[in-house]
């Protein structure tokens, strides 16, 4: 065995990182007192399912919401027990009709599309940028038939997609656009906080986000008619709309959405943290970014133009031919160094739902149904970027899932030149 095969703890040398990294934990003092005057207070929730002065919640329920509001600069933010809710609450706010197409990215959390399954409409996927990993409005253009009606935009990493050119698209064709920002609370485009130029835009809350409150979510729009379908779908929608007088009752198929008074007294001290937070893990990015520059076939994020990233995580991308070993034992030689990362993403269009085309029952429903307007595909080759870059191509790193400090960059960065300089024998092995 050469000196260079012993260096590798893949082929028995000393490896670079020996402990585990410290766990990320947004939570502080500041909410677990906020939990405790909720708690003490005896009001968890004050939601009542009936058109009541309590429809809209209680009173952190509503501070959140203003505070979230004023936050990202929009005229209603609404709260949810969930973003995948959150989803569900855009999607039939919008006006969905059964059958219609919505194009949405294969590159996310199943979620962005199964939310369109859940009111019987039509996911159509298209491509993504190959450096960005959003949206690619190319692909979008070339997705959009008479039968479509929206399009789902998911900001992804801790990016905004570009989103000026894809409102464009949307405005030309009569399309409603939603941001599934989930993973970008803060990131900006165009100086505008992602998340709130589409039509409706929201945030997840779920507890491995750089802000959480366990689960919950925020949707966010400027539209009065839109916050207000969101509200009624949010909380039994169908109870309320008579003593309200709503008119347009299509959708209004009302669900407990509800996010509660803990929860709400914990976002609001979450979402005060959230620049600062975004800022250290920019800091750490940035640190990578210049311990990593100049490894032959290692692409590091694209910041794209007009765009501010907050790094929820940090994508790479192995370029085998360049190097000439496989993605996959660049993974397992970092993997034994003591670096966990990701070799793979979602390619949601692959999953058994899609392929099967299998969702209500066991009749093909909602695509073997009248409602079905066309034979939509989900055959690998529709996405070609998002099938490369899962297939060969991409390597992660879950920047939210961790606490790192000084000499953790180090060690991330000495840990990927350790296996860089040992490249010729992994492509011997």
């Amino acid at each position: 065995m050469t000196k260079k095969y012993s260096e590798l703890a893949l082929f028995g040398g000393k490896k670079t990182i020996n402990y585990k990294f410290e766990k990320y934990n947004s939570i502080g003092d500041e909410e677990l007192i906020a939990a405790q005057k909720v708690i003490k207070s005896g009001v968890l929730s004050r939601y009542l399912g009936a058109w009541d002065k309590d429809f809209y919640g209680g009173e952190k329920v509503q501070e959140f919401e203003s505070m979230a509001a004023s936050f990202f600069k929009v005229k209603h933010a609404i709260t949810v027990n969930s973003w995948t809710s959150g989803l569900i609450c855009a999607i039939g706010a919008i006006g969905i009709e059964p059958g219609d197409e919505v194009i949405v990215t294969p590159w996310t959390m199943s979620a962005t599309a199964t939310a369109i399954l859940h009111w019987n409409a039509i996911p159509v996927f298209a491509d993504i940028d190959f450096e960005t990993y959003n949206l690619l409005p190319s692909s979008i253009e070339a997705n959009i038939t008479e039968y479509t009606r929206a399009i789902v935009v998911a900001d992804i990493f801790g990016q905004s997609a570009e989103m000026d050119e894809i409102m464009q698209i949307a405005k030309r064709n009569n399309l409603k656009v939603i941001s599934d920002t989930a993973q970008s609370p803060g990131a900006t485009y165009n100086n505008k906080f992602a998340g709130t130029i589409a039509d409706i835009g929201g945030y997840s809350l779920n507890y491995h986000k750089i802000i959480h409150t366990g689960e919950g979510g925020i949707l966010v729009t400027n539209c009065d008619e839109l916050a207000e379908r969101m509200r009624l779908i949010r909380n039994h929608a169908e109870v309320v709309v008579k003593d309200k007088k709503v008119k347009d009752i299509s959708n209004m198929i009302g669900h407990n959405f509800r996010l509660g008074e803990i929860e709400c007294a914990i976002g609001i001290e979450q979402l005060k943290k959230l620049p600062t937070l975004n800022k250290k893990k920019q800091f750490i990015a940035e640190k990578l970014t210049k311990g990593l520059s100049g490894l032959t076939g290692l692409t590091l994020p694209k910041i794209a133009k007009k765009c501010n990233h907050v790094y929820y995580a940090y994508p790479m991308q192995v370029n085998p031919s360049l190097i000439g070993v496989e993605r996959e034992k660049i993974w397992k030689a970092l993997a034994e160094e003591g670096l966990s990362l990701s070799p793979y993403y979602q390619n949601i269009h692959l999953l058994p739902i899609y392929q099967k085309k299998i969702a209500y029952g066991t009749k093909g429903f909602p695509w073997n149904s009248d409602i079905c307007k066309r034979e939509v595909s989900y055959k690998k080759g529709i996405c070609p970027n998002a099938e490369s870059l899962h297939d060969n191509y991409y390597l992660g790193f879950g920047l939210a899932a961790y606490e790192l400090n000084e000499n953790d960059i180090a060690k991330i960065c000495e840990t990927f030149h350790k296996v860089w300089r040992n490249l010729d024998c992994l492509c011997n092995s």
